[in-house]
């Protein structure tokens, strides 16, 4: 089995966002002398029980500015809470005050985000929000930066407003890897929005396929491309059924990280589903107006292993993305049918708009068969019921071990992403029994409706070979419908900073 192949398409134009990568850079110098010439000035605002309060520092550069801070702390009655923003103009620059809450890295990521948000279309800021702060807070404030400043507008004749472009943190002493380790997370996300965020006419999945080629020969990673002639030979029934009903193929894309001296094998599943009109069990339009989306898992995978090699991760890496387009057609699969997936369990189809768990069944059960791997994490928008029961911050994780569980439930708060574990429950598995297969791929009607994050979590689990496995449910996180801290309107990237901080620890 050759190790890289093509893509079996002619190569598409990288998929590209115009909002440009902000720099940051840290400086041991203080405010006042780290300043470039002209640049914008951020500085902390902290509640107190007096008021909000000012670094000195700040009242020293103000008073050479010949500006009353307080005064516009009075103006505006700001309180100090984390991500409040007040504008003070001195002259051609601003004077920026940002609210920084408790001083904890989440309080320190909506000041990030605040700031890149208030300085947008800004050459250069310089701030001493994170002076003499640890490498962790340097870090996470890094992070919200780089995330905030993201937009997507590709398809516009006229750009938006320049992004901020520099910005230089004062007072930093010891940074350690912690700037350059936030502009590679920063940018995975970034690569990941990218991809979510094109429209669905231009991704199919060969384009995603040649995607993930071009961004992977850029990061150390191999990569092997599966066209539909090889899916049907090779038995991937799932990825095939789903992606019969378009006339633009499935593929699975192979990712492989596998640094020096490696004891530990990860394997990432990512729901690559390009466009879900549902199928036969078509959805109301109102339901298709996001589904350029539903390849959200798909994209995590691609753009955190090709982050891995710049973060200096120890572990084997590989990552599986079964891309289909699931259409309605004379070819599509239909509600009844049976289909046989890699490793040779049978299920029956009773609605085609649960696709996602058929192309991760396939994922999974061919990472058992033939990877070897230690641990297996899968990523979907698989079920409104997720989204239902937790809304749209939250991502539902399912684990079959506790360790595992509180492993990436720690990396998820640590990268400033927002998780809840949600229980297995044993006695919903019998809903999944079919008559004529050996399972069903909803439960029961009353199961499919109530409890339908978890029994599709348990249909996951019997491909999982008894491995070490987790299952985020990303449906509602993966999109937001407005901009809200490092979060973007549009695709957020959800996942990527949790996998990365988790794949870093290991």
């Amino acid at each position: 089995m050759p190790a890289k192949t093509a893509s079996a398409k002619p190569a598409s134009p990288r998929v590209r966002a115009t909002s440009p990568t902000v720099t940051v850079r840290t400086s041991t110098a203080t405010l006042a002398d780290a300043a470039p010439e002209g640049a914008d000035l951020a500085v902390a605002l902290s509640p107190g029980d007096e008021g909000p309060a000012l670094e000195p520092e700040a009242r020293t550069v103000a008073a050479a500015l010949g500006l009353d801070l307080d005064a516009a702390v009075r103006r505006d009655k700001a309180t100090g809470k984390a991500g409040e923003t007040i504008a003070v103009p001195a002259g051609e620059r601003t004077f920026h005050l940002i609210g920084v809450g408790d001083g904890s890295a989440r309080s320190l990521r909506a000041a990030g985000a605040a700031l890149a948000r208030a300085a947008k279309g800004v050459s250069e800021v310089a701030t001493s929000i994170v002076a003499g702060r640890s490498p962790s807070d340097v870090r996470a404030f890094s992070e919200a930066i780089g995330l905030a400043s993201y937009s997507y507008d590709a398809k516009k004749t006229e750009p938006k407003p320049t992004a901020l472009r520099t910005v230089v943190l004062t007072g930093v002493s010891k940074p350690g890897d912690a700037v350059e380790s936030a502009a590679v997370v920063a940018e995975a996300v970034r690569r990941c929005r990218d991809l979510v965020n094109t429209p669905s006419l231009e991704k199919t999945p060969a384009w995603l396929a040649d995607q993930a080629v071009k961004l992977a020969a850029a990061s150390g990673v191999d990569v092997r491309i599966r066209d539909e002639k090889q899916l049907a030979a090779e038995g991937f029934g799932g990825v095939v059924a789903v992606g019969m009903g378009s006339t633009r193929p499935p593929r699975l894309i192979e990712l492989t990280y596998s640094p020096r001296g490696a004891k530990k094998h990860v394997v990432l599943v990512g729901k690559g589903i390009t466009y879900d009109t549902g199928g036969l069990s078509i959805k109301p339009t109102e339901g298709m107006v996001t589904m350029k989306t539903d390849m959200a898992g798909g994209a995590v995978v691609i753009a955190v292993l090709c982050a891995l090699r710049d973060l200096g991760v120890k572990v084997k890496v590989t990552g599986l993305v079964p891309a289909a387009e699931n259409m309605p057609s004379g070819s599509a699969q239909r509600p009844g049918d049976v289909i046989r997936h890699y490793d040779g369990t049978t299920v029956e189809v009773l609605n085609t708009d649960a696709e996602g768990r058929l192309v991760l069944a396939d994922g999974l059960s061919y990472a058992v068969r033939n990877l070897k791997p230690d641990v297996l994490v899968d990523l979907a928008t698989l079920t409104g019921a997720a989204s239902l029961g937790l809304g749209r911050i939250h991502g539902a994780l399912f684990a079959t071990e506790d360790v595992l569980a509180g492993e990436l439930l720690a990396a998820s708060q640590v990268g400033g992403e927002q998780t809840w574990r949600m229980p297995l429950v044993e006695d919903y598995r019998d809903t999944m029994d079919s008559d004529i297969a050996d399972l069903r791929n909803i439960g029961t009607p009353d199961h499919h409706f109530q409890g339908g994050a978890i029994t599709a979590a348990l249909f996951l689990r019997e491909f999982t070979g008894g491995l070490p496995w987790a299952h985020f449910d990303i449906a509602g996180p993966a999109r937001a419908e407005k901009d809200d801290g490092e979060i973007t309107k549009g695709a957020s990237g959800y996942g990527v900073r949790t996998l990365l901080r988790w794949l870093e620890s290991r």
